[in-house]
């Protein structure tokens, strides 16, 4: 959990795609089993990283999961999803 929280932050390693699927893979089973931090992180790196409908719909509803447990990150994630800003 904490080896994908840092490999995610880290400024040059967490934008490689091959780091990112590392995290993923690593932040699942915490995800799985209710730790909220691995939901809302493992959330947010598929709606914003993944290409497929299939994997965004799975990243919402572990962000659901996580805002619903009171979790920032994911409940400012669901704000920006469900108000897009307005294009001017």
């Amino acid at each position: 959990m904490r080896l994908a929280g840092w490999l995610l932050d880290s400024p040059r390693l967490g934008q490689a795609t091959s780091v990112k699927r590392l995290a993923g893979n690593l932040l699942k089973q915490p995800a799985r089993q209710g730790v909220v931090e691995a939901q809302s992180r493992l959330g947010l790196l598929l709606c914003r990283d993944c290409g497929n409908a299939r994997d965004r719909r799975i990243g919402q509803a572990l962000l659901q999961q996580a805002a619903r447990a009171g979790d920032e990150r994911a409940l400012q994630a669901l704000g920006q999803a469900e108000n897009p800003p307005l294009s001017e």
